[in-house]
């Protein structure tokens, strides 16, 4: 004999069937997922759309430069063509377009010179002169530092 419904046949007290509830918490693993993954695209691609002239740039062992304002771009091809940002310039426009791109306090920015490794010496050379005898004063060069010298 059994007690208090335990049994056979009774009726089952305080059992009820489970019902589903609504989940009421959203769940955002998927969201930290998509968005650590869109975070790695752009740390990625970020360095590759700063400059729009292709050119070789000589290893050196250096390392990088801290700038805390947008610095103006003059890139020197390996034929010696001169570019301000991505836009060919020609000489007599240089320093007006240097101007033009670091704005009100263009003297005040860095200037970074891209030459292409095999570009002749002159040509960077004159670029350099010019522009710290208008009072260009923080020029950098720009150079690779993804190999030692003796790898090329």
């Amino acid at each position: 004999m059994a007690l208090g419904g335990a049994g056979g046949g009774g009726h089952v007290r305080g059992r009820r069937r489970a019902r589903k509830r609504p989940l009421s918490e959203i769940n955002v693993t998927p969201l930290v997922d998509v968005m650590l993954v869109l975070l790695i695209i752009f740390m990625i691609s970020a360095p590759l759309l700063t400059t729009g002239v292709e050119v070789e740039l000589p290893k050196t062992e250096a390392s990088a430069v801290d700038t805390e304002s947008q610095p103006v771009t003059v890139s020197i091809k390996e034929n010696g063509e001169i570019f301000v940002g991505d836009g060919e310039v020609r000489w007599d426009q240089l320093l007006a377009r240097v101007a033009e791109e670091g704005g009100a306090d263009a003297r005040e920015k860095p200037i970074f010179i891209r030459a292409d490794g095999r570009a002749p010496y002159q040509a960077v050379a004159r670029v350099m002169a010019r522009l710290s005898s208008e009072g260009f004063t923080k020029l950098n060069l720009i150079t690779d530092t993804a190999a030692t010298p003796g790898e090329g």
